[in-house]
């Protein structure tokens, strides 16, 4: 007959094989990954003569010609944006390590909760990033033409859904509900 420790450690065992946490892992990561990519995007809002990103904006010549590119962080707006997704991806590379190192050495469990935490704290931030700057774009007034918002505005949005899908998932404790039927 096995004793009480044998037992966690079975079911401490048994538990690291869960998918749903290796779920929140590929989500963590993925959300940094098209984190990066949001703000190494050249294009976050386009038009026929005008790229702008988070970091700088160009402007095509009208012949044609070669693009000329200068900072985008000359107003506040801009500004807060970059800090709150530059914060927002700090946060979830933060909680993907946390995630990753808890989970090689088995100590995952009692980290869950704090990772989620930090995830909610960056999907708010990312969030608040994300609608601010189409408002403040649009209340600025900087092109005068027709413009939409590209491709980095669209990655950024998908990371927040990933940040929040592996928030949700290390929310999760199937594991309580399992013992019930042991």
């Amino acid at each position: 007959m096995p004793s009480q420790g044998e037992e966690e450690d079975e079911e401490e065992e048994g538990s690291l094989l869960r998918p749903l946490k290796l779920i929140a892992l590929l989500c963590a990561s993925l959300a940094l990954a098209l984190d990066a990519a949001a703000l190494g995007s050249p294009a976050w809002v386009t038009s026929q003569e005008d790229s702008l990103a988070l970091w700088q904006t160009c402007r095509r010549h009208q012949d044609g010609g070669a693009w000329q590119c200068h900072s985008a962080l000359q107003t506040d707006w801009q500004i807060a944006t970059l800090v709150l997704i530059l914060t927002a991806a700090t946060i979830t590379l933060l909680s993907f390590f946390m995630s990753l190192i808890s989970f090689c050495l088995g100590t995952y469990k009692r980290y869950y909760r704090v990772i989620a935490v930090l995830l909610f704290a960056a999907v708010v931030l990312q969030v608040c990033a994300l609608i601010l700057y189409p408002i403040k774009f649009i209340d600025s007034n900087q092109l005068r033409s027709y413009h939409e918002f590209s491709w980095g505005y669209g990655l950024g949005w998908g990371s927040v859904i990933f940040m929040l899908g592996a928030a949700i998932l290390y929310c999760l404790r199937i594991d309580v509900y399992e013992e019930a039927y042991h």
